[in-house]
């Protein structure tokens, strides 16, 4: 960010953008003014007493542990035979296209439709690309990596949507971060930019107007 001039910027990230985003702030949080995610998982310490939170936050608290403890086949697949996986989605556009398009359907807001042309053109990315094996190996690597990340060391907002794959708990989240915006919506999945982007956008604006100077 130095070298194309920025001496103080922002991050954001939905999915493993979330995770980079976050790094980010480990590593230069001296020029970082905030992150904003749209995806978050939030865990209890130990010493937590679930008695605190309210139903809703308890109904939250145990898909993201479900989530966190039995991963879906593609995520197992990915973590543990990437290679494998890899020549059966280089050597197949079907597969390819079924892989993705699977995602697709399950982990977005029904009434927010994607459209087809931009569906083709994110599975033509790794097609085209032939980019099945390296996207499958992050699993991999991540899943052998001992790293954790710690609490995020700048300022934190959220954008909480309803389709997405676990839902965070705000009281356990400002447990590890500087939580300074939080936007529950009533629309949109794990596909935020693709599904709800002027949501996304307007959240954007107001997290990070505050760090104006």
């Amino acid at each position: 960010m130095r070298r194309l001039g920025y001496i103080r910027y922002g991050a954001q990230g939905g999915d493993w953008g979330a995770f980079i985003s976050r790094a980010l702030a480990e590593v230069d949080h001296e020029h970082m003014c905030g992150v904003h995610l749209n995806f978050l998982h939030t865990m209890p310490s130990k010493d937590f007493d679930p008695i605190e939170l309210s139903q809703d936050e308890r109904d939250r608290l145990e898909k993201s542990q479900q989530h966190r403890s039995a991963p879906a086949g593609y995520m197992r697949l990915q973590a543990t035979r990437p290679q494998t996986l890899s020549y059966a989605l280089t050597d197949s556009p079907v597969g390819q296209l079924a892989w993705i398009v699977e995602k697709f359907w399950e982990w977005t807001d029904p009434t927010c439709r994607v459209d087809d042309d931009r569906i083709l053109t994110n599975v033509m990315l790794y097609w085209l690309t032939g980019t099945a094996g390296s996207s499958a190996r992050l699993y991999y690597e991540n899943f052998k990596s001992k790293d954790v990340l710690s609490s995020c060391p700048v300022p934190m907002g959220v954008a909480v949507l309803p389709y997405e794959l676990a839902l965070p708990v705000r009281s356990l989240a400002e447990r590890e971060h500087s939580i300074v915006h939080w936007t529950e919506f009533d629309q949109g999945g794990h596909f935020a930019a693709i599904e709800v982007p002027d949501l996304l956008v307007q959240d954007l604006r107001v997290f990070f107007r505050q760090f104006r100077t």
